[in-house]
């Protein structure tokens, strides 16, 4: 079971200086290419956000070859008795976590390895009582079962769920605001996956700012959002706004941009 606090009580986070060749980093629909100048304006607030929430940050450098490598939640997961590395599900992500494994080795002492099967870390939510997989475009079956016995060596149990359809990632609908609370988009919550949670659904056209995450006492969450805002505002949330239009022209979000731990 995972152990109590692990799902938003953080020390040390992991984070990657976006490459210029974001521009050509993957996207659903295409809005346009990311400003780089302005996605490391964003992506440097977004650290400093992290430091102020009492996280320390290993900044790694831009990795060129990968242009979608300043999301570094998807080729690996972090928990308490150790790293994974995993297999991301996009062809020109496949060699992300090798760039990984130093500053992982550096942090864990236990660090294992998915050997089948593909995973990109933006489907997995971990909560105080599990850890949850939503199976995706980018997460297989086969690679549901290779964590699931990497967890249960760790004396963890995983949970598969569904990721709506034409979703990215599970993530992309859903975040851990406490022990007891999740945010989910209407569509996740109507699935029954949280039906042991209680759930603040996002409000209607603002989806994406399901993709939030719990950083000890704050709720980071994307600033265009700002009914989404006021309700977890009145549910006693403290918010810390954060502009992430760049990331967000590559279906990326919040919890993408750091490993936490």
């Amino acid at each position: 079971m995972p152990r109590a606090g692990q799902s938003h009580r953080f020390t040390r986070a992991i984070s990657r200086k976006p490459a210029r060749s974001c521009v050509d980093g993957i996207r659903a629909v295409d809005r346009g290419a990311p400003d780089h100048s302005l996605f490391q304006e964003q992506h440097a607030a977004y650290v400093a956000a992290l430091e102020t929430a009492g996280v320390s940050v290993t900044l790694l450098e831009p990795e060129e070859a990968f242009p979608d490598s300043v999301f570094v939640e998807d080729p690996a997961l972090c928990l308490p008795e150790g790293a994974i590395l995993l297999r991301p599900g996009a062809a020109s992500r496949a060699g992300e976590a090798t760039t990984m494994a130093s500053a992982l080795d550096n942090a864990f002492e236990t660090v294992r390895h998915l050997e089948v099967g593909t995973i990109d870390g933006g489907d997995i939510l971990t909560t105080e009582t599990e850890v949850i997989l939503g199976l995706s475009e980018r997460s297989s079956h086969e690679g549901a079962d290779a964590l699931g016995r990497i967890l249960a060596d760790w004396g963890q149990s995983l949970r598969v769920a569904d990721t709506p359809d034409g979703v990215l990632h599970f993530k992309s609908d859903c975040a851990i605001l406490d022990a007891e609370t999740i945010l989910a988009t209407p569509r996740l919550a109507a699935s029954g996956a949280f039906s042991d949670y209680r759930v603040i659904e996002t409000a209607a056209g603002e989806e994406a700012t399901a993709n939030a995450i719990r950083i000890n006492d704050h709720i980071f969450l994307d600033d265009r959002f700002p009914q989404t805002a006021d309700a977890l505002d009145k549910a006693g949330y403290a918010l810390v706004p954060l502009n992430i239009s760049e990331a967000a022209k590559l279906d990326g979000g919040l919890s993408c941009m750091s490993l936490r731990f």
